[in-house]
């Protein structure tokens, strides 16, 4: 059956911590992008730094999205922000509202990520770790930018961990708070300022053997390593970002059976069981068109 996803505004899918659009035939939203069209949505897909704040990376956005705006007449987007793009997403959002219909975070740490506070633990402000772990980050941004061709950006590996922080995003919550719940494991508000915020998110199952094929993705073997060091949200998380943690707006789910990387339907982990990511995607890009959006 011919689905129909056709909504009002454009749709901007936004990625997270070490993202791109596309790395040669390879594009980090691949499937995604194609099933929203076929679906009949305008979708877009724009260049941010791989690595660095909240806001240095929303205000990247926001010159995007004025960029789309001239280029199809639309007088507003859609966005949808997967782990850091949600943040890039929000900011955007706050700061511009009247250009922005929609706000969708997609295992976004919008409380902060417990994996981000034990990595700037081990990391010593100033000293010998953090410069490692700077360098050896930046040599990493600097490669994906030379593949991805996105190499004029800006990057700063240290102030992106700073910004994923509990304490980060603590801060930067205080300042754009639009759509956050009140309580802990709560919804927030669907809609501020005429902006609708939603949000999904994953978790991984106790067992390898829910699992399906997906046990063997590598991606999803490091994310079951990372989810040893939560403690907060403890077999409630994606192996990066907890599963409250990850609440906004209407919370449509958020404990489905996805990893982090499962939630853009990442090519090494296209043999899963219970859920098809791709899929949800097309179904909110219908559920944005019966919103009027």
């Amino acid at each position: 059956m011919q689905r129909n996803a056709t909504t009002l505004y454009p749709i901007l899918l936004v990625h997270g911590l070490f993202g791109f659009d596309r790395i040669g035939p390879f594009e980090l939203f691949h499937d995604i992008k194609q099933a929203l069209r076929n679906a009949g949505a305008r979708v877009f897909v724009p260049h941010l730094s791989a690595a660095h704040s909240n806001e240095v990376r929303g205000e990247q956005l926001l010159a995007q999205i004025e960029r789309v705006l001239e280029g199809t007449g639309a007088n507003k987007v859609n966005l949808i922000g997967h782990s850091q793009g949600a943040l890039a997403a929000r900011y955007a959002a706050a700061i511009a509202p009247g250009a922005v219909a929609s706000v969708t975070s997609v295992s976004g740490p919008n409380h902060g990520s417990e994996l981000a506070d034990v990595l700037r633990k081990a990391l010593t402000p100033g000293r010998l770790s953090e410069q490692v772990a700077e360098t050896v980050a930046g040599l990493f941004t600097d490669f994906l930018s030379l593949l991805s061709g996105n190499r004029q950006l800006p990057k700063d590996a240290i102030a992106a961990l700073n910004a994923l922080t509990t304490e980060g995003v603590g801060a930067f919550n205080a300042k754009y708070p639009q759509g956050l719940p009140h309580t802990w494991g709560g919804k927030g508000r669907e809609l501020v300022n005429g902006v609708r915020y939603y949000s999904w998110s994953g978790t991984l199952q106790r067992s390898l053997l829910d699992q399906g094929g997906n046990a063997l993705d590598p991606l999803h073997g490091f994310c079951r390593g990372f989810s040893r060091y939560f403690t907060t949200e403890a077999r409630q998380n994606d192996g990066l970002v907890g599963r409250y943690s990850s609440h906004l707006g209407t919370v449509i789910r958020s404990d489905y059976p996805l990893d982090h990387f499962d939630s853009i339907s990442q090519m090494a982990g296209r043999v899963r069981k219970g859920v098809d990511p791709v899929e949800l995607y097309v179904e909110h890009a219908e559920r944005l068109k019966k919103a009027g959006v």
